[in-house]
């Protein structure tokens, strides 16, 4: 870790033990056994501006109004970048962009001000469970200077808490962890998987999506993209992957986000037969995925989507925790093949993704009928 970084570090933990004099009130702090009192209004806190971590929300949503009785209001406070992922979800009451103006005025920061006077009885902070998170810790005990906070129990963000829940030591799988969280309230009980809103599309869009079923054609939607590049793995791949596809008489769909045509438009270059996508929001991509019925990408965003929508996702990891932020229950499969770019050098690379692929239509084909 870079000095800076590191110094950083240090700052956020002291402004956190700060802090948490500066909150704390007598009384305020759980036993990990009581019972918690039956929450009203409930504030799930990600400040996150990547798409994947506003979808791995989802499953707190569905366990909160699946598992509490009678089920709460929820509402969902997120980066404003990403407001617009979670906008509509049929489990959440109101989805909330974080105003980060001034807020280094703390209670009186116009944000936290229009949070506190929601009257919150209930906060999580659904931060990381492996490492504190200070800003999110933060915002979670000022958003609900009466509530019960909820969080990862992580020195010294911990004290910040009514209540801290300890990681679970037999999975890695964020999701899962994520969850977790709100055990306290359920008994122990959880929703599985990621989940989407049912798509907003024009007509434009819904024609475009008619013709995959006029010609007959079965397809599949490739993500070549990624918002680190070191973490994905390299076009010619993918369009190795797009080949093996139309071998197997499966037309690939390339889609692509901002700044990505290009990448796209190299994959669709390699392989004589693949289809370049139009431009898409987030729900004609999320309609997209479920129309073909198959996905292709990286470690992304539209990997979570896809999860969310039910597509079979083939997903590619490359120098990231598979374990953890991977979907590896069927009908999704997850590779690593860091041992095959790092290890040896790539060589070898367009073959594997190939025989994954191969491997994967097999697969869904067998289970289809």
């Amino acid at each position: 870790m870079a000095w800076h970084k590191r110094l950083e570090t240090w700052a956020k933990l002291a402004l956190a033990l700060l802090a948490s004099l500066l909150f704390w009130r007598p009384g305020r702090r759980r036993s990990p056994r009581a019972p918690l009192p039956h929450p009203r209004r409930v504030l799930l806190v990600r400040p996150d501006n990547r798409v994947g971590e506003a979808l791995l929300t989802t499953p707190l949503l569905r366990t909160l109004k699946a598992h509490v009785h009678p089920p709460p209001e929820v509402h969902v406070l997120v980066h404003a970048k990403v407001a617009r992922v979670l906008q509509g979800h049929p489990d959440a009451d109101a989805v909330l962009a974080f105003d980060r103006r001034l807020r280094w005025l703390g209670p009186l920061a116009p944000g936290i001000r229009a949070l506190r006077r929601a009257g919150y009885d209930t906060v999580v902070d659904c931060a990381n469970w492996s490492a504190p998170s200070v800003t999110s810790a933060l915002v979670a005990r000022m958003a609900g200077p009466k509530a019960v906070v909820i969080g990862p129990g992580l020195w010294p963000v911990s004290l910040l808490q009514s209540v801290s829940v300890p990681s679970r030591s037999d999975t890695r799988h964020e999701a899962v962890q994520r969850t977790h969280l709100l055990t306290p309230l359920t008994g122990g009980a959880v929703a599985r998987g990621l989940s989407f809103r049912e798509p907003v599309l024009g007509d434009t869009f819904r024609s475009y999506l008619a013709t995959f079923s006029g010609t007959g054609s079965r397809r599949a939607v490739i993500n070549p993209g990624g918002r680190l590049g070191e973490r994905r793995i390299p076009a010619e791949a993918f369009s190795a992957a797009a080949r093996e596809l139309l071998s197997l008489g499966v037309v690939p769909v390339v889609t692509w986000g901002p700044g990505e045509e290009p990448l796209a438009r190299a994959v669709v270059a390699g392989a004589p037969g693949a289809e370049l996508a139009p431009a898409t929001s987030i729900d004609e991509l999320a309609a997209l995925m479920r129309a073909a019925g198959l996905t292709l990408c990286n470690n992304t965003g539209p990997m979570h989507l896809s999860v969310a929508v039910g597509a079979p996702t083939l997903a590619f990891f490359l120098r990231m925790d598979m374990e953890r932020w991977g979907h590896a229950d069927s009908p999704h499969r997850m590779v690593d093949l860091t041992p095959v770019v790092d290890g040896r050098s790539g060589a070898g690379l367009e073959q594997r993704v190939a025989e994954e692929v191969r491997s994967f239509v097999a697969g869904r084909v067998s289970l289809t009928g």
